[in-house]
């Protein structure tokens, strides 16, 4: 896929686990675990904003774009 979700990585920069990140944004564990591995095909924007805000980070951090992934 050429989306790279680096959910994983901002997690770790701000020492949160998925647990404090689904209570911080209200999103299951489940829905977050399959958009850190990467297998999830879209997301919301609230969802993301959430996401964006409980870390701290831009879009730009968690979501990259891998042209030669295509």
């Amino acid at each position: 896929m050429a989306i790279i979700v680096n959910l994983d990585v901002m997690m770790a920069k701000r020492k949160m686990s998925l647990n404090e990140l689904s209570e911080a944004v209200g999103v299951t564990l489940s829905n977050l675990s399959i958009l850190k591995n990467g297998k999830a095909k879209a997301i919301r924007f609230s969802t993301l904003a959430a996401i964006c805000n409980a870390l701290d980070c831009q879009p730009g951090d968690i979501l990259e774009y891998n042209q030669s992934a295509l």
